[in-house]
């Protein structure tokens, strides 16, 4: 089922036109502005938000010179993503909560490779940029750990 807009607008202004657009795991949902009430475990996928040319480069900054996200000022009504089928209301079946871990430790693994290549020129700034927002993201939320070691794990 999805539940998200096709063209979405910028999650921090609501500017319709947008330039870049980031994937952040579906736990990040709760620390949206307006992203309590929706269920992060019932997400498909990765979460997308977009950001206009002006806010891009606040974003930008925030993550390289200060190394943090600017997820709490982003508004969840403006995120695209997919919901799950609700069984529960189709069968009158419960069906047990999707486990996330497999799709952050994807995220936060890409990201690490990202960032482990930040000065190769063929990095580019933008995924420099989502990497800092998925980890910090996580560590924000408990499940990963900056300080562990690559092969450590979460």
């Amino acid at each position: 089922m999805y539940a998200g807009l096709t063209n979405t607008p910028c999650c921090l202004c609501g500017r319709e036109e947008t330039s870049t657009r980031i994937a952040v795991p579906p736990r990040a949902l709760t620390l949206l502005r307006n992203g309590e009430p929706i269920a992060w475990r019932d997400v498909v996928g990765p979460v997308t938000i977009r950001f206009c040319a002006d806010d891009w480069s606040v974003v930008r900054d925030l993550a390289i010179r200060m190394d943090t996200h600017p997820l709490s000022r982003c508004n969840a009504a403006y995120a695209s993503f997919d919901l799950r089928e609700d069984h529960e209301a189709l069968l009158s079946a419960t069906k047990e909560a999707t486990d996330q871990t497999a799709l952050e430790e994807r995220l936060a693994s890409r990201a690490t490779e990202t960032l482990d290549a930040v000065d190769d020129p063929y990095t580019e700034e933008r995924d420099v940029v989502e990497a800092i927002v998925v980890l910090r993201a996580l560590e924000e939320l408990g499940v990963w750990d900056a300080d562990a070691p690559a092969d450590a794990g979460r």
